[in-house]
């Protein structure tokens, strides 16, 4: 197994230790982040403000990581699902939605999921492996090669596979590299991180980087919730809304709680006023999901007379509540759909 350095992983400071180590002058470490950041340079050898020399002792102990997508699925809504091949086999999978005045990438943190959400196909077959922050930050890099996006940056959500709060330092990780200015550079405003509801690791991530935060919450209840998302056994409404409640927010941001809505189980009106009930309080956007149907659950989609009812309570009482229809369910990419290709083929 190589022991060089995957300079993709790598902070600055890092950076900085392994140019001391190699001899190269402090301020080379940031002339290699633009290379692989900003130039996206797949390998040493075209850093060609580094000498010969430089680069072949930076070869002999790194390598510039990359992916190159083994299939793109086209939605009919313009949605775009990427596969990507692991160096040990695995599938991973990351989207390219289109929306109104932007575009969103959806991000992968981990190989399927152990959360056990009912209504998610990816975590199905349980947790195969944590992703690294290069394999995380490489979605980013292989899509933006890909894609005629220009000066125009993405928004990313840490939505696609696994649970990003139980990848958690890696995840942060990969999340420093997007924000910094010797990284991607992103706002802080375009990077949203979603979680299940482990309420310790959000308490964390509002202390370690800036971002915005997405709840999966489900249910009005707790009951209903531990049922659809097992993790409410262990981090109950109360605890998760605390968490919630306490979370830093800067100025003019709110926090988003994800309801997907199942026919029959969550969407009457009675769990509306519910959920309004828990949320008071919050500086909050609730986005209402239609459950995307898929084979492997029997859970149906509400019909949209019930959905906009559902929606009506809540905006009556001063809720944020936008109706999200999923794109991407065409090609398996909508919400909860992912993780068609997960093993490997060895």
């Amino acid at each position: 197994m190589s022991s060089r350095k995957d300079l993709v992983s790598l902070s600055l400071q890092e950076l900085e230790l392994l140019a001391g180590e190699l001899g190269l002058e402090h301020y080379r470490a940031r002339q290699i982040s633009q290379w692989i950041f900003q130039k996206r340079a797949r390998d040493i050898g075209s850093m060609t403000n580094l000498s010969k020399d430089m680069r072949m002792r930076l070869e002999a102990v790194a390598f510039i990581s990359s992916f190159a997508p083994e299939r793109i699925d086209s939605s009919k809504d313009g949605s775009k699902k990427y596969l990507f091949r692991t160096t040990d086999g695995f599938g991973l999978e990351s989207v390219l939605i289109p929306e109104t005045g932007h575009i969103t990438l959806c991000l992968s943190t981990q190989i399927g999921c152990a959360m056990g959400c009912r209504f998610c196909h990816t975590g199905r077959d349980g947790l195969v492996r944590n992703l690294t922050a290069a394999e995380i930050v490489n979605q980013v890099r292989a899509i933006m090669e890909a894609e005629p996006f220009g000066e125009a940056m993405p928004n990313l959500v840490f939505m696609g596979m696994g649970e990003p709060l139980a990848n958690y330092d890696i995840t942060v990780r990969a999340i420093r590299t997007l924000l910094s200015p010797w990284g991607f550079n992103f706002s802080h405003r375009r990077i949203t991180v979603s979680t299940a509801g482990l309420v310790p690791q959000m308490k964390r991530l509002g202390e370690d980087v800036p971002v915005n935060l997405a709840i999966s919450l489900n249910a009005s209840n707790d009951e209903t919730r531990s049922r659809l998302m097992p993790v409410n056994k262990k981090y109950p409404l109360r605890d998760l809304l605390a968490a919630a409640r306490q979370f830093p927010l800067a100025a003019r941001k709110r926090i988003t709680f994800e309801y997907i809505l199942i026919k029959g189980l969550n969407d009457a009106a009675a769990n509306a006023r519910e959920l309004a009930g828990l949320l008071k309080g919050i500086p909050c956007k609730i986005n209402l999901i239609p459950f995307n149907e898929h084979p492997a659950v029997d859970f149906k989609k509400p019909d949209e007379r019930s959905v906009r009812a559902f929606q009506k309570i809540l905006h009556d009482l001063n809720f944020t509540a936008p109706i999200r229809h999923s794109k991407g369910s065409d090609i398996a990419a909508a919400c909860g759909q992912l993780g068609a290709v997960l093993h490997s083929p060895q």
